[in-house]
């Protein structure tokens, strides 16, 4: 299955559990379905704001994801220098924090909410258990493509000798394993097969995410919240989309793929904002079915997230030659990491 069918089917179930919360909204007259009013309940003013989110969102997000793709074009930002590394470990930084500081409270808010039954939702931490499984199958997403790549293009174990701990056996005491060059090429071609592999994972889960929170804010009413959530948002979307760019370019996708990867990530907020002004009329953050909806799949996304940016990115740019060799540049990027996710952590006050 190719990234496109694997994200428009990811799109569609996403839209379709989010489409019968919306609908079953309508139904629901109990105390928690009723919207927010006060002084800062305007629908003129936070339709104005909306508006202006949908090409702001999308350009921060553009110009986010596409910076990395023509570093290429910049010399010091090339992937084989320092600058790149302490670039992608700030991005890395950022995308941990996203899921840690941002979708994983707001899933505990929503499947710990007084509007739905204590039983089971009240009984059992569902927001840690649905995370949970989520990074278990990553991880298996992760091993199977990458054994199912090995097997297609029938490339040997010494390619990945290098992922393996030392063992102290009659071979190791000859010396070091000798490579010829078909080895040297399997191994650029797992390597390669890795980055997509990161790349596919990641955007599914920023997809996830972008998609929700889009149709929260196109769904809300109060311009005192929409107003400080754009401006969160535009920085998320731009460092966020940093990471991901990141990604796609040591993926090495041709121009027709990358082109994809881009649109899918620069369009999911503005189309989930389009979505929920178009269905604000039924829509209700509180209704059960929606809290359930949206905290189990910010619960997925948080559990993704997580992993992607733990094991795939840091722990593998951090484990790496690059960073092992060099105590200086390690210190750097683990206060670029700092500095990322410091920064994402501080705009969970507005988002």
């Amino acid at each position: 299955m190719t990234f496109t069918t694997s994200q428009a089917l990811t799109l569609l179930l996403l839209l379709l559990f989010c489409s019968s919360s919306l609908v079953s909204a309508q139904f629901n007259a109990s105390e928690c379905d009723k919207g927010f009013t006060g002084e800062c309940h305007s629908k003129p003013k936070a339709l104005r704001l909306k508006i202006i989110a949908i090409p702001t969102i999308l350009a921060a997000s553009m110009a986010g994801v596409c910076l990395p793709l023509f570093s290429r074009s910049v010399p010091a930002l090339h992937p084989d220098r320092n600058l790149f590394v302490l670039v992608k470990a700030f991005a890395s930084g950022v995308i941990l924090a996203t899921g840690y500081m941002h979708v994983l409270p707001d899933s505990f808010k929503d499947l710990t909410s007084p509007c739905l039954r204590d039983n089971p939702w009240g009984k059992f931490p569902f927001t840690t258990f649905v995370a949970m499984l989520a990074a278990v199958c990553t991880l298996m997403v992760d091993s199977l493509m990458l054994s199912f790549f090995s097997r297609k293009n029938k490339i040997g174990a010494a390619a990945v000798i290098h992922h393996e701990s030392p063992t102290h056996d009659a071979a190791s005491e000859r010396g070091p394993p000798q490579f010829d060059k078909d080895d040297g090429d399997d191994a650029r071609k797992t390597a390669l097969c890795r980055h997509r592999v990161i790349a596919q994972v990641l955007e599914t889960g920023i997809v996830v995410h972008s998609v929700v929170i889009g149709l929260s804010l196109g769904a809300s009413q109060n311009p005192c919240t929409v107003r400080p959530l754009i401006a969160a948002l535009c920085f998320h979307q731009l460092f966020e989309g940093m990471g991901l760019g990141g990604c796609i370019l040591l993926a090495e996708y041709g121009a027709k793929m990358k082109s994809i990867l881009v649109f899918f990530f620069s369009t999911t907020t503005p189309f989930g904002i389009a979505l929920g002004m178009a269905l604000s009329r039924v829509y209700s953050d509180n209704s059960p079915t929606a809290l359930i909806v949206v905290g189990v799949l910010n619960a997925a996304s948080a559990g993704l997230l997580n992993y992607t940016a733990l094991v795939d990115l840091l722990a593998a740019d951090f484990m790496g030659a690059k960073l092992q060799g060099s105590f200086k540049l390690q210190f750097l990027a683990f206060a670029a990491v700092l500095l990322g996710a410091g920064g994402m952590s501080v705009m969970a006050i507005w988002a």
